[in-house]
């Protein structure tokens, strides 16, 4: 039952004497007292706790975009390596990842949600971790929720029988690897009583939110997944909107910089530099900061390729800036890679940003002078030329620029079309079950 804060009140007069040192103490206390009441504590829950691990091979999307959206909730996410004493995992697409922990030292810890991302052999790796194995059986038998995307569900829960007269779903290549005993389906995301599963990287974000509902109720899914930008109806073909369009055949390989820093936004980042990976090209991501190892806006650590100054020895067909405020605030003070993207644009070669950073690196530095652009819907009245900002991935001859996380796959896709075609934009987009 709430309880009332105890208060003490004095009748004072201008004449009156100030009230004695022992009641002035107990009005302070009592003040404090109110300031810590029920009432106030009830309206700060304690978060729920998932567990995301991760392995060599994991896939760096799946794994990202979980982690990145349940923070966002509030949620307390522990990010466990399963390799043996190896906090670092070499992740897919050469995305390089560390983990907040080891799983070994999260035996004790109780977990609302434990959700697996996809990818392999980070799957099968999963699958064969015995430790891995018994914490999530301990964990359902609880009656907690449980999830996976892409081949964990058929890999790992499938094979230990946590999938068993469930309905679910997985990685399209994978639905004949799911058990007999499963009701395969296939939805982008499929819930049954306390599982949760999906289909690849493209329905991840899809899949992050439900997390989101299932953890902590519809109004906070609502909550989290505006500000994302997400698409008004998944699975729908991608586009753009083009204006003064002109050739980016590069050849093959073309060599793109991406730049991130403490506080590039994560799920930008990865997106990007997954996606155009699996599309080819040779992404060199460099770190603004003084090491490799950045921390990202949702507390991800990532693992750059080389420092920047080490980056400006070579020429790029493209330069690619994520967004996160704190990154896109990095990216403007940083004198070298203003300095590159200047020369980039002066010499008609290729450039983009994606969120924050069109408005906060780009147009101050008069990168944006004569073009037509978009950036984070927040940012727009930053932007001295409005009128296509409303559109979610914009190309204006040199430049591609597009609204936040909720249309990196569209932006990164945006790119494959422009480098290498419709026809191979498209097909990367099947393969990662975004269409």
């Amino acid at each position: 039952m709430a309880t009332r804060p105890l208060v003490f009140s004095t009748l004072r007069t201008p004449s009156s004497p100030s009230p004695p040192p022992l009641l002035r103490r107990l009005q302070t206390l009592t003040r404090a007292l109110a300031s810590s009441s029920p009432q106030t504590m009830a309206s700060s829950p304690t978060p729920k706790k998932v567990l995301v691990p991760i392995a060599n091979g994991t896939e760096p999307m799946e794994a990202v975009i979980t982690i990145d959206v349940l923070r966002r909730a509030g949620a307390e996410v522990s990010v466990a390596s399963v390799e043996p004493a190896a906090a670092q995992v070499a992740a897919a697409w050469g995305v390089k990842l560390v983990a907040d922990a080891l799983l070994d030292d999260l035996a004790e810890t109780d977990f609302d949600l434990i959700s697996l991302p996809g990818g392999m052999p980070g799957a099968s790796t999963f699958r064969d971790s015995k430790f891995l194995e018994n914490m999530v059986k301990k964990h359902v038998e609880k009656g907690k929720l449980y999830a996976a995307v892409c081949a964990a569900p058929a890999v790992a829960l499938g094979s230990w029988g946590l999938l068993n007269g469930l309905k679910a779903t997985c990685y399209p290549a994978f639905m004949d690897k799911l058990p007999s005993e499963v009701n395969a389906v296939e939805s982008r995301v499929q819930i049954d009583g306390k599982c949760v599963t999906s289909r690849g990287p493209g329905t991840t974000m899809e899949y992050s939110v439900v997390l989101v509902e299932q953890l902590c109720g519809k109004e906070k899914a609502d909550e989290v997944a505006g500000p994302m930008v997400m698409r008004p109806q998944h699975g729908a073909e991608f586009s753009m909107k083009e204006l003064n369009s002109i050739s980016w055949n590069v050849g093959e390989g073309p060599q793109i910089l991406v730049p991130i820093a403490n506080g590039t936004e994560e799920m930008e980042a990865i997106m990007i530099i997954d996606i155009l990976r699996r599309a080819k090209a040779n992404v060199v991501v460099a770190s603004l900061e003084g090491t490799l190892e950045i921390v990202a806006s949702r507390n991800v650590k990532m693992v750059a390729d080389v420092l920047l100054n080490d980056a400006l020895k070579q020429q790029y067909d493209l330069i690619l800036l994520p967004g996160g405020l704190g990154g896109a605030q990095a990216y403007a003070k940083s004198d070298e890679l203003i300095g590159l993207i200047k020369k980039q644009a002066e010499a008609n070669k290729l450039y983009g940003a994606i969120c924050a950073s069109p408005a906060i690196a780009l147009e101050p530095h008069g990168l944006l002078k004569g073009k037509k652009a978009t950036s984070y819907p927040a940012m727009w009245n930053k932007l001295a030329d409005q009128s296509e900002c409303k559109n979610r991935v914009v190309v204006d001859g040199n430049l591609i620029t597009s609204q936040g996380p909720g249309t990196s796959m569209e932006f990164s896709l945006a790119i494959v079309e422009k480098l290498f075609g419709r026809e191979r934009a498209l097909e990367l987009a099947k393969t990662m079950v975004f269409v």
